[in-house]
């Protein structure tokens, strides 16, 4: 009975998600456009979030070569750790780790800033006054974030790559143009058109997953912190889903 009623809850959420995601194509990209509010919002979920998502790219090209580096040794192979390093991360770790603090960060901060502007009646109050909430709150976040995801995977993916040459020359000595040029020589267009188009979907998932949750937020500040949390575990569970969507698309049209 618990397993049916979860199944069932389930099914009634990712309705209500789909309808929601509906209604943001249906109404939020119409005019009138709030192009005000969107750049503020790209300033606030972009750049805002460059710090974080740079410093965990730094570290993760720092301790994925760090880790790689006594297996290589191993078989005799460590001049392609630059090549491995680049191809991980520009694939799959940089796009798919990004996403993933991007959930955290800006999910939850979606989720609890709608969510306590409705508990407040905030958004009840700007439908009276003749503001559409929807297109000023929800339209602005979901593109700031389908389009600022995208960026911040871009420079992260570069950081990362700084990092795993710091990685490299611990123990050994290499020239940055020449381990640049190792990881470029090993990157083809299949690699990195598939991985930025990916994140795409990730961010617009995020984005609708977060508003989606903050909109419909109740229970007062309880709810309010129900809601960031569940549009973190919510989102970061969407991203997994459109990344093994992903990989199979791209297997299928012969990408990889």
């Amino acid at each position: 009975m618990a397993l049916s009623k979860d199944i069932t809850s389930f099914l009634e959420q990712t309705g209500l998600i789909g309808r929601f995601t509906g209604r943001f194509f249906s109404a939020g990209l119409k005019p009138r456009y709030e192009f005000r509010e969107f750049l503020a919002q790209c300033y606030i979920i972009g750049y805002q979030s460059l710090t974080l998502v740079g410093l965990t790219g730094f570290i993760m090209g720092l301790v994925l070569t760090m880790q790689l580096r006594p297996s290589l040794v191993e078989y005799g192979v460590q001049s392609q750790l630059p090549v491995m390093v680049g191809i991980a991360i520009v694939r799959e770790i940089g796009p798919v780790i990004t996403a993933l603090i991007f959930a955290g960060k800006v999910a939850s901060s979606i989720g609890a800033e709608l969510g306590s502007m409705r508990v407040t009646e905030q958004i009840d109050a700007m439908e009276v006054s003749g503001t559409n909430p929807f297109k000023y709150l929800v339209a602005t976040r979901v593109l700031a974030c389908t389009l600022m995801l995208p960026v911040l995977t871009i420079l992260a993916d570069a950081i990362s790559l700084i990092g795993a040459y710091i990685g490299v020359n611990i123990r050994s000595v290499t020239s940055f143009q020449l381990f640049f040029d190792q990881v470029f020589a090993s990157l083809s267009f299949g690699d990195v058109l598939p991985a930025v188009i990916k994140t795409f979907f990730f961010g617009f998932a995020v984005g609708v997953i977060g508003s989606y949750k903050g909109y419909f937020s109740s229970k007062g500040t309880r709810g309010v912190g129900n809601s960031a949390n569940s549009a973190v575990v919510l989102a970061s569970v969407v991203v997994f889903i459109i990344d093994l969507l992903a990989v199979q698309l791209t297997d299928v049209l012969g990408l990889n």
